[in-house]
């Protein structure tokens, strides 16, 4: 049975993904496992890894660094990749706000860890690396130390400190949440909150305002300011494809994709709502009208990725009318401003012979969609490193900051897919292939964070001061984030995912956004989480460089 023990002490690359497999494989089995209808999802990797370091598993240390390191880059990558392409829209809605929570609890978990110093006669120094490990900021980490080798004085406690309150910190969000969902989260909080931009509704009119008889669809989108797009107008028994020139008469009935919000004031503008139900999943489009054809086409034409949708002049060049756009799980209102991007897929109004024209413009390859961007992704991943190594200076601070590891991938994934379009990047990948993508990265980072930890956490937990740090680095990490996400969700401004978003992005806690995304539906906490990570992070980096300016 040698080969069998070599199989898991031997360093060697086979080892190494044996252990590394092992403990992902175990860690996402348990991790569904629920016990008072609580479950961890991809967190459990963690604790399994520190597991794992315990009962002395350990592997090639640079191996170790270079799964860590590609694991956690791939996952903030992807991650910024996905939530790129409404990051900006949402920074101008909420940004601010969402950022302003974010250093509330950023500020409220510094002032705590000050006024405990004196009450523990725990040095300022050991004090800023319990708040790392409590906040899970690395960059921070190596901030603190860099000031403190700069002056000579040892690094050795603070690197400690950070370690035995790193795993409990990255519980303690976790944590965090399960109470304040468990004690306070209502139902209707659960429902993540869109904006008018990422969702449609359709509706029925039938025109009985003479205020619009006689007038152009042109003409009557001029007179207001609400979104809509008419796909189909009923008369006399006979459809028409609505062009832009149609003119509106009396009683004609109008099948309308707008929003929610706007569909009362439609009503006003055209003068009656029909009650039947436009958005059953289970309408068949092409058994309403004999002579109308609604189609699904995918854009896969490259030489349209990143146009706007007025510019294709679709219903000039061929007759038919663009309903909406389905970009993943957004159902977008198809505007003329609208930027298509590679990979959308487009719901077209119009006659038979029509539609076939459009697909043939518009691609409709399927099967190009099947394979991710493999080498558009890994390209970005370098792009992202090299900027999270680039040092920037600023006034007062004698060391340079970096994004780091994690900072400088998330920024250039959400750059890649806010912008990427624009500039005619394709951009695309499959959410099957993005989910994957993300889970197998922040798996790997957690396994081998876990099994790095691991090695020394319970040996230096027995320590006397040990068990003290652990203890007042978990109440750093929990009070902050409790405070302040009860607060936020009595606001009644954010649903819960929002703000589960905000206080992982506040704690640069990759595990708990993992969590939040396992355990509630929507996109809203990766979105939130990726607004407010680089200012939550930038602001950890100068507060620990301040902190130890003020100790020496």
């Amino acid at each position: 049975m040698d080969w069998l023990q070599g199989l898991f002490t031997i360093h060697s690359s086979v080892q190494t993904v044996v252990v590394v497999a092992l403990i992902i494989a175990t860690g996402l089995a348990l991790g569904k496992f629920k016990v008072g209808g609580i479950s961890l999802g991809v967190a459990f990797v963690f604790f399994i890894g520190i597991l794992a370091g315990h009962l002395h598993l350990s592997v090639d240390a640079t191996v170790l660094d270079f799964i860590e390191t590609f694991g956690l880059a791939m996952f903030v990558y992807c991650l910024g990749l996905h939530v790129g392409p409404n990051f900006f829209g949402s920074l101008r809605e909420e940004g601010v706000a969402l950022n302003l929570w974010s250093l509330g609890i950023i500020v409220l978990g510094t002032v705590f860890a000050v006024v405990l110093i004196p009450l523990t006669h725990i040095s300022l120094p050991d004090m800023v690396g319990i708040l790392c490990g409590a906040t899970t900021n690395t960059p921070a980490l190596g901030a603190a130390t860099q000031a403190l080798a700069h002056h000579g004085l040892p690094t050795g406690s603070v690197a400690l400190a950070t370690a035995v309150t790193y795993p409990l910190g990255v519980l303690g969000v976790i944590v965090a949440m399960v109470i304040i969902r468990k004690l306070f989260v209502k139902p209707t909080d659960l429902k993540p909150r869109t904006s008018h931009d990422d969702h449609t509704y359709i509706v029925e009119f039938t025109v009985v305002n003479p205020a619009v008889h006689g007038k152009t669809i042109m003409e009557v989108a001029q007179m207001t300011h609400l979104h809509f797009v008419i796909s189909r107008i009923w008369r006399n028994n006979q459809v028409i494809v609505p062009m832009a020139n149609t003119v509106l008469h009396k009683n004609d009935s109008l099948l309308v994709i707008t929003t929610p919000e706007d569909e009362p004031t439609l009503e006003m503008l055209f003068g009656k709502r029909e009650t039947r139900n436009w958005n059953r999943e289970s309408i068949d489009w092409n058994a309403i009208d004999n002579t109308v054809e609604s189609r699904v086409i995918v854009m896969t034409n490259t030489h349209l990725n990143g146009k706007r949708l007025g510019h294709i002049n679709l219903r000039k060049a061929y007759g038919v009318n663009v309903s909406r756009v389905i970009r993943g799980d957004l159902k977008l209102l198809a505007e003329d401003n609208l930027i298509l991007q590679y990979g959308d897929r487009v719901t077209v109004v119009g006659k038979h012979e029509n539609l076939d024209e459009v697909e043939a413009f518009l691609g409709n390859a399927v099967k190009t969609l099947e394979e991710p961007n493999l080498g558009n992704i890994l390209f970005g991943i370098v792009l992202g490193m090299a900027i999270g190594t680039i040092p920037i200076s600023l006034p007062g601070m004698e060391q340079p900051i970096r994004l780091g590891i994690a900072g400088g991938p998330i920024l250039m994934g959400i750059l890649v897919g806010a912008i990427g379009p624009r500039l005619r990047l394709v951009t695309y990948t499959t959410r099957s292939a993005s989910l994957m993508l993300r889970k197998l990265g922040l798996s790997l980072y957690l396994a081998c964070l876990g099994l790095d930890a691991g090695k020394d956490f319970f040996a230096t937990v027995v320590r006397p001061e040990g068990l003290m740090w652990v203890g007042i680095g978990f109440l750093i990490t929990l009070i902050p984030v409790l405070v302040l996400g009860i607060i936020a969700l009595k606001t009644h401004k954010y649903d819960f995912g929002t703000i589960c978003g905000i206080l992982c992005g506040s704690m640069a806690n990759p595990m708990a956004l993992g969590y939040a995304n396992d355990t509630l539906r929507g996109d809203s906490a990766s979105i939130s989480y990726a607004t407010v990570y680089p200012i939550g992070m930038f602001a950890r980096v100068i507060i620990a460089q301040l902190l130890i300016m003020f100790a020496l």
